[in-house]
């Protein structure tokens, strides 16, 4: 399935950063209860020009599909498709506490999800998926730096230094998106209080506090 919806990938712009008006952080948690896995999948939408939270909705599940390196989408989208139908707003990019084209075959859960909504998204990682045993070269310690992921000669993402003194986070682009602008949301979104851009801080700050909840 990954290897057909490659096909379908998308590079190209669907909306500028100056026309977006809603974006939406998009972050899962995971919890054991009486030998049942479950899941709880939080989105976050963001007014992207005055960044206040404009809407938050989270759906919990039993977790069937096992986790599997590359297959994570599998096991994710199904939620987050879930949840996605409690919006009352339609965002106009998704970002997603993953990846997205930085993936042996391109189909992290941004790119897969990106495909299936046909509509615009992005990944953002905490830490870095080795593909080929390809390692990443690390940015300068200045704010915003960055270096390309190449593999085989491609660039599958982006390894990007938000803040001065602290760790990189890994940008690559989901569907109906180049990396460039991917580049430019991510610019926009990151504040002072964290070197994790707005959209999945704040969803993931909500899954531990659902998780916590419900756990």
């Amino acid at each position: 399935m990954q290897i057909q919806l490659k096909e379908q990938i998308d590079m190209t712009n669907e909306v500028t950063p100056d026309k977006i008006k809603w974006i939406a952080g998009v972050d899962l948690a995971y919890w054991n209860r009486d030998d049942t896995e479950y899941a709880v999948c939080c989105i976050v939408v963001i007014d992207y020009h005055t960044k206040d939270v404009v809407e938050k909705k989270y759906f919990i599940d039993k977790v069937d599909i096992p986790y599997i390196p590359g297959c994570l989408a599998f096991r994710e989208l199904p939620l987050f498709l879930k949840t996605k139908e409690l919006l009352q707003e339609s965002p106009d990019v998704y970002v997603f506490d993953g990846n997205g084209y930085l993936h042996p075959r391109h189909m992290g859960i941004a790119t897969h999800a990106g495909i299936i909504m046909n509509k615009p998204s992005m990944g953002i990682a905490k830490s870095y998926y080795k593909i080929d045993d390809v390692d990443y070269v690390m940015p300068q310690n200045e704010m915003f730096a960055f270096e390309d992921i190449i593999v085989k000669d491609e660039i599958y993402g982006r390894v990007v230094r938000t803040q001065k003194n602290v760790k990189p986070i890994f940008l690559s682009i989901g569907n109906k998106m180049d990396l460039q602008t991917a580049m430019e949301i991510t610019r926009h979104m990151v504040t002072r209080e964290s070197h994790i851009p707005m959209p999945t801080r704040y969803a993931d700050i909500m899954t531990h506090e659902v998780r916590r909840e419900y756990r």
